[in-house]
């Protein structure tokens, strides 16, 4: 029932799974190039902030604390103090006359001025605002600045979101389609090895992932870098010591993301493969789901599920614990130790002079920004990992070989088909068919019957070339059909299998499936053709009615008859009935069975039929027996032969004249 199993070592895409993502991510390298200036645009002004705090810090705030010397009345930028002036160390002009020196000790609140005699005075509010009066102005233009680079930098990140996050969303829209229109290029063999809920996954559940790769890992993964790179070069551009203490961050970050990928791959692999498993089992749940119940096999289906489940809610804890385990905690740890060897350098004065109380809130600053893109990155890991191993699957769906759809057309051929020689293997060497020879002319109706498995439907298989035949040949008016295109050959043939499929929405559009060059006019003829346009039309809407999925709210003939109506809108030249009164009541059988006599004129036709009075006035008829003709002729010949289908057609009559195994 599940057929995609988990492979600890998967064989790589071709390619490179990490080249490709990037080659869908250049298919919008404008939009994302202009993000990233964007965002290092915004960076650099955010970056810009703990300088300015810094120096608001130690030129304004903070400054009131270095030498004062007393100078003459009128000297730049002197404070008047008790009669004196005073000029603090860093704006004093170097031929200014010095007068004096003091020096100011706080506590708490307040200052205390030492004279360079010793002499010691406790000042007022109203001196102290003397001194940080002319710092008042640089503040607020700072402080203004600040703000405007907050403003400048959330601005430019915005755009910078929206722009990569389009970008990643078309990426993965050009994916998914991709995968879509390549599920249409593979061959109908490769739909026999797998359930169609795992393909789905691929397609849906596995591009999902990848579009989170693009639209949070990556964006992140941008940010987190540009954000640390910019957080580095500002701290080595302010203290050098500073920037060697916290290098060892990066090399402590990539290997933890060595770490985590080792194993996060591996419980990846497990877990969308099983997710995969649990989409099948649950499709194929739903739609066999009469029978589930019919046979009284729900206990049985549930515990298969269940135990699918557990497996993979087992493989869930397991990155649960991986996830808590290499957690931004880890990354909380590391920062406070290089907080407490900073704090320690600093008060032991391990920095002598060069550390002030501006650059160490600048560092701590720098540092509580920098963690965030970090802390950023490593939660995404788990999100890199699940869309790395999901576009693995999805590369490996894609590189499936597959046929090209080609758009041109070629003329509506004769209808002449000849097998010459044909043997066919669906497994190595085990012969469905064996030599198989005959030849059917335009206009003649050729009859395949015999047991089941017996070659019949592979033979109409390998005229749809739906599989490729590796011995013998086929042809068509004459022509190899290999020398076509698999649509060129199709698009002048028309099938009708035995339980026909209906797409969801209305019976007119599952007769034209939606093909702009068949009018309603021809929808409704064919229906006339088949004897059912009365019938549909007495339906509240018509043939506007709408149809759900597999068309389950019709009965067995009335889809039967639309996929009749479907295959003759179509106006084939070589027509396909695979047991196709098999659903249809004897009533409709004979309702349509005139009309298929004359629809059948000028067209090849096979039918494939186990009931052999549908088939009497058949021009050839095919006996088939474990892959080999055994006997060929009409009717009537067959008849006189009392051979296998002699037999057939006595036992099916009632008559008992024999046996055979049917």
């Amino acid at each position: 029932m599940n057929n995609e199993q988990f492979e600890p070592q998967q064989t790589p895409v071709k390619g490179g799974t990490g080249k490709r993502l990037l080659q869908y991510g250049l298919l919008y390298k404008k939009t994302i190039i202009i993000a990233l200036i964007f965002l290092i645009i915004a960076v650099c002004a955010e970056i810009v902030g703990p300088l300015i705090a810094k120096r608001m810090i130690d030129q304004h705030i903070s400054g009131i604390n270095q030498t004062w010397y007393y100078v003459e009345e009128g000297t730049a930028e002197a404070v008047p103090y008790q009669g004196q002036w005073l000029v603090r160390q860093d704006k004093l002009e170097t031929n200014a006359a010095v007068l004096g020196s003091a020096e100011f000790e706080q506590k708490g609140l307040t200052f205390t001025m030492v004279q360079d005699n010793g002499q010691r005075t406790d000042l007022t509010k109203e001196e102290l605002y003397q001194f940080y009066k002319p710092e008042i102005k640089p503040i607020i233009h700072l402080s203004g600045l600040y703000l405007a680079l907050l403003a400048v930098s959330a601005i430019f990140i915005y755009i910078q979101r929206l722009l990569l996050q389009n970008a990643a969303n078309r990426i993965v829209q050009k994916l998914r389609h991709d995968v879509y229109a390549h599920t249409q290029r593979l061959p109908v063999k490769y739909y026999d090895h797998y359930a169609a809920g795992q393909i789905v996954s691929r397609v849906t559940n596995d591009t999902e992932a990848i579009r989170e790769l693009y639209v949070g890992v990556i964006a992140n993964f941008s940010m987190g870098i540009v954000y640390i790179v910019a957080i580095f070069g500002a701290i080595f551009v302010m203290d050098t010591t500073l920037g060697f203490i916290t290098l060892p961050l990066i090399p402590i970050l990539l290997l933890w993301i060595y770490v985590y990928r080792r194993y996060a791959a591996k419980y990846n692999r497990v877990l969308r493969a099983k997710l995969s498993e649990i989409n099948g089992t649950v499709n194929e749940s739903i739609q066999g789901m009469t029978i589930i119940q019919a046979f009284r096999k729900e206990e049985a289906m549930e515990k298969e599920f269940s135990e699918l489940n557990s497996y993979y809610f087992k493989f869930q804890n397991k990155m649960l614990s991986l996830n808590s385990l290499t957690s931004h905690n880890l990354l909380n740890v590391i920062r406070n130790i290089i907080y407490v060897v900073v704090i320690v350098l600093f008060f032991t004065n391990q920095f002598a002079e060069a550390i002030t109380v501006g650059l160490l809130f600048a560092y701590i600053d720098y540092l509580n920004r920098m963690f965030n893109p970090i802390v950023g990155i490593v939660n995404q890991l788990s999100n890199l990992e699940v869309a790395r191993v999901s576009a693995e699957r999805v590369f490996k769906l894609m590189d499936e070989p597959g046929m090209e759809v080609e758009e041109e057309s070629m003329p509506r051929y004769r209808g002449d088909v000849a097998f010459n020689k044909v043997s066919f293997a669906y497994k190595d060497k085990e012969y469905v068919l064996k030599d198989i020879n005959f030849a059917a002319q335009q206009g003649e109706t050729i009859a395949l019957v015999g047991h089941t498995g017996s070659g019949k439907s592979s033979i109409l298989n390998l005229l749809f070339r739906f599989y490729d035949i590796e011995e013998g040949s086929i042809t068509i008016d004459g022509v190899d059909i290999r020398n076509y295109s698999k649509q060129q050959i199709r698009e002048h043939m028309g099938i009708v299998l035995q339980d026909p499929f209906l797409f969801t929405g209305t019976i007119a559009s599952n007769v034209s499936l939606n093909n702009p060059d068949i009018p309603r006019e021809r929808i409704e003829q064919a229906l006339k053709d088949v004897g059912a346009y009365d019938m549909f039309m007495q339906l509240p809407d018509g043939l506007d009615t709408i149809v759900i999925e597999k068309g389950s709210t019709l009965s067995a003939g009335q889809r039967q008859l639309i996929s009749f109506a479907r295959a003759l809108a179509y106006d084939p030249a070589i027509l396909i009935l695979d047991e196709a009164t098999a659903s249809i009541d004897t009533e409709t059988e004979a309702m349509i069975q005139s009309a298929l006599d004359v629809l059948k004129r000028g067209r090849t036709t096979f039918v494939i039929a186990h009931r052999l009075s549908t088939i009497r006035a058949a021009d050839q008829i095919l006996v088939l027996d474990r892959g080999v003709i055994v006997e060929r002729g009409n009717h009537d010949q067959l008849m006189e032969q009392q051979g296998k289908y002699y037999l057939m057609y006595q036992l099916q009559a009632g008559t008992g004249a024999g046996t055979v195994p049917v």
